[in-house]
């Protein structure tokens, strides 16, 4: 034991002699003797180190993310500018002067000066075409060949045109035209005034137009005044009239009765404004003209009153293969007797007619009235699909 404790002692003064030894030795000498002076024991100075070190280490953490938060959104910030491009944000915010021509174009027609005078003794409206004025250029030089158009809705058969005027886009007419108008259909009227472009090899193009109700027009006295040009609307559907008429059909005997009983507001087909019209009330079984009937003829008149009956025997067996045709026409003794509009009823039929119909059926041995609008002749022939006339007799009972 003797021997061990001497070479221990040897070992310590071997390292301590060691330059290593002797800085380390030096080094904690220092920190000792700072710590020494002080006044707090050791364990407390620990503690401060350890908490310091966990502060530095968290500050040092903020300062890391907050250059990395603020690096990306200037990254999603350029992505998000380019992606949305200034013509786009311009659009938003203000509309491109191309945008503004074109929304602008459709009243960007020109304009047309025109007067109306009433003549309420001779119950005549003249219509004066003045002159237009920034006619919209249909020609490819720039200019239009413009001529217009006069009619009233009540009658478009009778229409007045002015004379073309080429290369002009300012043309002055000077054109006036007389329509006979009863003045109690004045407020029902309206004065249609189209301006075309002509063309000598193709389809003339409608330039604008002035649609004017007349009951929106004090007649007594001249109107003179200037209508900007519209777009050329849709044309619409021509009034043919309307008729009333009841229908009631008994299913014990099978008899099917229809009163004819008026119409109001048909189509002029003669040249003094009137007309002389009849009804036809024909059926038609599984497709094919079968039986007809024929009112009187009710002469100057655009409203005539009938209540004449007929009645068809139809066995309820072929009810639902009926289809009942009610035609208005002009009578003429000179030419042709002309349609003037159609309708039919059944099963195959929509709208009011089929729901007249099917109330008629609902309703047996009952009498049911109603109003119906005409429809152009060509319209309802086609919707029927008529085949070869010949008369098919009854199917027996």
């Amino acid at each position: 034991m003797a021997v061990a404790a001497r070479k221990g002692r040897a070992m310590a003064s071997l390292l301590t002699g060691s330059p290593m030894a002797m800085a380390t030795t030096a080094q904690l000498g220092f920190l000792g003797g700072w710590l020494s002076r002080i006044p707090l024991p050791r364990w407390a100075l620990i503690t401060v180190a350890v908490a310091a070190a966990l502060l530095l280490l968290l500050f040092l953490i903020c300062i890391i993310r907050c250059c990395c938060c603020k690096k990306k959104p200037k990254k999603k910030e350029r992505v998000n500018l380019h992606a949305v491009s200034s013509s786009t944000t311009a659009n938003l915010v203000q509309p491109e002067m191309e945008d503004l021509e074109r929304d602008a174009e459709p009243t960007g027609r020109g304009k047309l000066q025109y007067s109306l005078e009433y003549n309420f003794r001779a119950q005549e409206l003249k219509v004066g075409v003045k002159q237009a004025a920034e006619l919209k250029a249909m020609d490819s030089g720039g200019t239009s060949d413009p001529y217009v158009i006069v009619y009233l809705t009540s009658d478009r058969k009778k229409k007045y045109e002015t004379k073309v005027y080429h290369k002009t886009l300012n043309p002055v007419f000077n054109e006036s035209f007389a329509f006979l108008v009863p003045q109690a259909e004045v407020p029902e009227s309206t004065l249609v005034m189209q301006i075309y472009d002509f063309n000598h090899f193709a389809k003339h193009n409608i330039i604008g137009e002035v649609w004017l109700p007349l009951v929106s027009v004090s007649l007594q006295h001249v109107v003179e005044q200037w209508s900007d040009l519209a777009v050329a609307s849709k044309v619409e559907e021509e009034q043919l009239g309307e008729i009333c008429f009841s229908l009631r059909y008994v299913p014990s005997t099978g008899k099917l009765m229809v009163l004819i009983l008026e119409a109001k507001k048909l189509k002029r087909m003669d040249s003094d404004g009137l007309s002389d019209p009849f009804v036809k009330v024909y059926l038609i079984l599984n497709r094919k003209k079968w039986k007809k009937k024929t009112t009187s003829v009710k002469k100057n008149t655009l409203s005539p009153y009938f209540n004449e009956m007929f009645v068809f025997e139809v066995p309820f067996s072929q009810i639902q293969n009926v289809d009942m045709v009610i035609s208005v026409w002009d009578h003429d003794k000179v030419t042709k007797n002309e349609p003037i509009g159609k309708l039919f009823l059944g099963c195959r039929a929509t709208g009011n007619q089929l729901r007249h119909w099917s109330d008629m059926l609902s309703n047996p041995r009952r009498p049911l009235a109603q109003w119906h609008s005409l429809q152009p002749p060509d319209v309802v022939d086609k919707a029927l699909g008529l085949k070869s006339h010949f008369k098919l007799p009854l199917p027996p009972r």
